[in-house]
């Protein structure tokens, strides 16, 4: 306890390095119980030890709640580009090594493969629909993020090839590569309140309204999505797409849990 009380005075005496790396509610704590500490020659009471350590870990605890932290323009700006990014880059992995994926992307690349449009601009005008329940039932900014997240994702896959080529892919390793940049770059998404449309609005309504993890109906949208393709792309591609989707949805189950109520965005409606 004499380090523990030696260590409390040291950092009292340094005001800019606590501003700088701990948080307001510990600067807090530190302020309340400075009378609780006695003069370093005095070890701790058992009493005063113990209502320390325990009003430290009551502020730990309430801390996520009280910083009630919100991302600024700059971060949302780059979460929204590079999750983008990354799903862009999956889908010209996708599209080299003939799989595809599920939701509104996975019909954007059924009618991609069948009449040969170019696949972003499919999937813009198939999102379109989606955005009248967003407004609604997720509010206008997570609208407004997920067609700017759209609009760049449908922009970067139909510009992207014409500055990287793959000469060779292995499927399996697209499918294991893709699943992962796509579930990173849908929790990029994901944590500034956006989305890429289609069933993941309504993944992520479920998620925040009935607390449904969001992993578990992706999944479930996105097998049915690519088994429904088993009439257009060959099976072997359809199974290591089905591989694809399913590592996509474990990243997002695992990685991605609702946020407590002081930081989760307002629901509409």
């Amino acid at each position: 306890m004499r380090i523990w009380h030696e260590f409390i005075r040291k950092i009292k005496g340094f005001p800019g390095v606590i501003r700088a790396g701990l948080p307001p509610v510990f600067i807090e704590t530190l302020g309340t119980h400075s009378a609780v500490l006695p003069d370093m020659s005095t070890p701790l009471s058992s009493s005063a030890s113990s209502g320390l350590v325990r009003s430290i870990d009551a502020a730990a605890a309430s801390a996520p709640a009280s910083l009630g932290l919100r991302h600024g323009r700059f971060e949302d700006a780059q979460a929204l580009f590079t999750g983008s990014l990354f799903v862009s880059i999956t889908m010209m992995l996708f599209a080299q090594a003939g799989l595809l994926t599920g939701s509104t992307a996975g019909v954007a690349f059924l009618l991609h493969y069948v009449t040969g449009l170019p696949f972003g601009a499919i999937f813009f005008v198939i999102n379109l629909p989606f955005y009248w329940f967003a407004w609604k039932r997720m509010g206008a900014e997570f609208t407004i993020k997920t067609f700017v997240s759209v609009a760049m994702l449908a922009l970067m896959a139909d510009v992207g090839p014409r500055f990287i080529h793959i000469d060779y892919l292995n499927p399996l390793y697209a499918a294991v590569a893709g699943g992962l940049l796509m579930g990173s770059g849908c929790l990029f998404l994901a944590r500034h309140h956006s989305s890429l449309g289609g069933a993941t609005i309504v993944s992520l309504y479920l998620q925040d309204r009935y607390g449904i993890r969001a992993g578990k109906v992706q999944m479930m949208i996105d097998c049915t999505v690519v088994l429904l393709a088993l009439a257009i792309v060959p099976f072997d591609r359809v199974a290591y797409s089905v591989l694809a989707a399913v590592i996509m949805s474990m990243f997002l189950w695992i990685s991605h849990r609702p946020e407590p109520a002081a930081l989760a965005p307002r629901l509409a409606g």
